[in-house]
């Protein structure tokens, strides 16, 4: 039988049970003038959200309960509780108060704002099913963070375990990794906004060169390693990133940030949205520059979105995105050790740049069959450009000899679709839930390396014709198709206690269709020796990834969860073909694979404390890393699979409300946090020199702590946050001597401390702060390649200033 044949079979198995023994509830909802309202959400106030009125104030779900407690919430009426016996269809509609006049905009504000900074997500949402998964959701609207420049260790405060390079003054790329996965563009997570790819090849090359403007953001989600199974193989498991929805209840509303900040810094976020009949709308744009906190890193973006919605009916909705990002920067370069100690904020290149076209764009078809069944269909692609120049030596301290420079282009075309059926029900009269899906990826990138220009400026055109016998010269094709089939079933097998088995069938060809100039030269530079190396590569593969999560619920206070899942990663066929001075490419480099296991307790005690203390281990095969050698005299490293390696630890998560402790009037807010993570990590097995069994993992620190206090008072609000990482290594020697180009050694221990600020009065708000209060300098990163080679130092103290308004 074929493999789309199962498909079917899965899907009919599926349809084929459903049960249809559910009572309807339905009605609609006004307000006191008798006008329908719009974005009411109905909740049972045992087990949560059941459904959402519509623009016409209908609501509708399906329930098995005889008896039901229901909650009406809107923002700006009162809530609304009651209490219903079930035994046919019922029709239920209600009139909501509008709240008094006396309340501030920001206690209005606050029946908006949950309690705690950090969520997770439902069992099943949408079309995902999430149960027994390692889940956490950072609801953006409700964080302190400098949005504006997208401050990685701010917005993700609350995400335990995460590695992060601190080195982007304007948040134009993020790099965060977790669990000894290095942080490099995230490229070890499947990133995703609203569901669907943004990097710019999720296997060839599943680099992340944009970042979605943290001011656009409604939440984002991180699913762990256990998300390889509905997402893709990798070994971090899923970031998405959630766009800000259409403001349901008005046709126009505008909201304008405008930024100042340290460095020359300036930003402006504008965006508009609205809905009108049928039709809802949510876009932004959003304007960066800078002059950097170093010499020679100014930096101009520009990053338009766009969403348009359509609602055929309350079954069926379409909507189609467009993200179109454009940046120029210019890289200070990278330094040794020494060069650090002396000056950490000194450059001595000028003539280095970088610059992304991004464009992505993704159409979404939702359509509902029945209450128990959901189907949706997402087509997206990527036409995007990288172009990277510079003088890149490994020897960092030598100044730029202002020759022709090093010029890398890449060209990324693809394009896909992911199909998703879920289905709600009974097997041996008991409750499940039923997920099928399959995914369409087809990739055609080149890449060309060879001289750039000899001038100053960013002139993106290879001058080959000018500098023939520059030594490394390459220029590539990359074709990449994937096809996959993914399935996962939530077994109830009680009220408590839920079993979820899940399956992902991998199809991957991967090639590589170019050449590559090898260059001779003598002591005095001539040529000697010159050819042209043809390099085809066809990589063909598939597998079938497996995996479990177990979720046991004894009380709404407390979740037992546990997963274990397989994972693989493909090799990269574009950085093996990259020329590097600083690196060493092995011709035998293969794929990874591997499991992740996480064993956790997480819950809401009483709106007191939000918890969520885990375990976990991640055990990897022909791990990939980089060896330091000595190659005719000069340092050098080799990127090779190391061997296999093993990482477990416990990370947790506590956050007080302690508003509720010291029982504080609704005028205050308080809340503490604490945010741990204690790994350890070793090479269990590797043949290659200066490689031991034993050796520490590199990227992984032994202690990673974030803690901080959150307080408000009616219209103002104020935060505090303390970091700290301990050292770490930066490859699998675990060298702690420094070389001339600064890329290998520790990345020793540092700490920051960071304060922000925010007062509202009306359609105004204010915020402010100052990150890095201390003025530490310190860094996170050894760049092999761009933005070095070289230590990539972190920002010193810098404010900010952001005035928001709001029609």
């Amino acid at each position: 039988m074929k493999l789309k044949d199962y498909s079917l079979v899965f899907i009919f198995a599926a349809i084929s049970i459903l049960v249809n023994a559910q009572q309807k509830v339905s009605g609609t909802i006004t307000d006191t003038s008798g006008q329908p309202l719009g974005n009411v959400e109905v909740y049972d106030k045992a087990s949560g959200r059941l459904a959402t009125t519509n623009l016409q104030g209908y609501y509708e779900f399906s329930t098995e309960k005889s008896v039901l407690t229901l909650v009406f919430f809107s923002y700006e009426f009162q809530i609304k509780e009651v209490q219903i016996t079930i035994d046919d269809d019922v029709v239920l509609n209600q009139v909501l108060e509008p709240l008094g006049e006396e309340l501030t905009a920001v206690e209005i504000t606050a029946r908006k704002t949950k309690v705690f900074e950090l969520s997770r997500l439902k069992d099943v949402e949408g079309t995902a099913i999430y149960a027994g998964k390692k889940t956490e959701v950072v609801l953006v609207d409700q964080s302190m963070a400098n949005l504006a420049t997208n401050n990685a260790r701010q917005i993700y405060s609350q995400v335990a375990g995460l590695n992060i390079y601190q080195n982007d003054d304007a948040g134009l790329q993020l790099n965060i990794g977790g669990r000894g996965l290095d942080p490099n563009r995230t490229a070890n997570f499947n990133t995703r906004q609203n569901g669907y790819d943004i990097s710019a090849d999720v296997l060839g090359y599943p680099e992340s060169y944009y970042s979605p403007a943290a001011e656009g953001l409604k939440e984002i989600q991180v699913i762990r390693g256990a998300a390889s199974l509905q997402y893709g193989t990798q070994f971090g498991g899923l970031i998405n990133f959630v766009m800000k929805a259409p403001n349901a209840s008005k046709p126009f509303e505008l909201i304008t940030r405008n930024t100042l900040g340290s460095f020359g810094l300036y930003t402006n976020f504008t965006s508009v949205s609205g809905t009108k009949d049928k039709w809802s709308y949510y876009t932004f744009f959003n304007y960066k520059k800078g002059d950097g906190f170093r010499p020679n890193s100014e930096f101009e973006s520009k990053n338009i979105y766009a969403y348009i919605g359509y609602k055929f009916n309350e079954k069926t909705r379409f909507s189609g995105e467009i993200t179109y990002l454009n940046y120029l920067a210019q890289q200070a370069g990278g330094l040794t050790d020494d060069m650090f100690n002396e000056d950490p904020y000194q450059s001595n290149r000028a003539r280095n740049w970088f610059e992304i076209d991004w464009l992505l764009y993704n159409f979404k078809l939702a359509h509902q069959f029945s209450d128990s069944t959901n189907f949706t269909f997402n087509f997206f692609g990527l036409n995007a450009t990288r172009n990277a120049l510079g003088y890149r030596s490994n020897r960092v301290d030598q100044a730029d000899p202002e020759t022709e420079r090093d010029l890398i282009k890449g060209d990324f075309n693809n394009f896909g679709f992911e199909t998703r059926l879920l289905s709600k029900y009974k097997i041996f009269n008991k409750d499940a839930t039923f997920l099928i899906g399959s995914k369409f990826y087809k990739a055609n990138n080149d890449q060309q390396q060879g001289p750039g220009s000899a001038g100053i400026g960013p002139n993106f055109n290879l001058q080959t014709e000018r500098f023939p016998n520059y030594p490394d010269q390459s220029d590539f094709e990359f074709p990449n198709l994937n096809v996959a089939v993914f399935g996962e079933n939530i077994f109830y097998l009680n009220e408590k206690f839920s079993v979820t088995p899940g399956f992902r069938f991998e199809y991957i060809k991967t090639e590589s269709d170019g050449f590559y100039q090898r260059t001779n030269t003598d002591a005095a530079g001539n040529v000697i020796f010159q050819e042209i190396v043809e390099d085809n590569r066809d990589f063909e593969r598939n597998f079938l990834l497996l995996g479990l999560g177990l979720s046991y619920k004894p009380n709404k206070s407390l979740e037992v969860y546990g997963n274990i899942s397989q994972n693989y990663r493909s090799v990269t066929f574009s950085d093996i073909n990259v020329i590097n001075p600083s690196i060493v490419i092995d011709r035998d480099i293969t794929d990874e694979d591997g499991f992740t296991v996480d064993l956790g307790f997480r819950g809401n005690f009483k709106q007191i404390l939000s918890y969520d203390i885990g375990i976990f281990g991640l055990f990897y095969n022909n791990r990939l890393g980089l060896v330091p050698f000595t190659e005719s005299g000069n340092f050098r490293q080799l990127r090779t699979n190391i061997g296999d390696a093993t990482m477990y630890g416990v990370e947790s998560l506590l956050d007080f409300n302690l508003k509720k402790i010291f029982k504080m009037n609704s005028d205050f807010s308080l809340n503490y946090f604490v945010n741990t993570s204690f790994i350890q990590s070793e090479y269990t097995k590797s043949q290659k020199p200066g490689v031991e069994v034993g050796n520490t993992v590199e990227f992984v620190p032994d202690v990673n702590l974030k803690t901080g206090l959150r307080f408000g008072y009616k219209n103002f609000q104020t935060s505090v946050q303390y970091t700290y990482l301990s050292s770490q290594f930066t490859d699998a020697s675990n060298s702690t001597d420094s070389d001339l180009s600064g890329i290998i050694g520790k990345i020793p221990e540092y700490d920051i401390l960071d304060l922000s600020f925010a007062y509202t009065y009306k359609m105004f708000k204010l915020e402010t702060g100052v990150n890095n209060v201390l003025d530490n300098a310190y860094f996170t990163r050894r760049a092999t390649a761009y933005p070095g080679p070289g230590i990539i130092p972190s920002a010193p103290r810098n404010w900010f200033t952001t005035l928001e308004i709001k029609f």
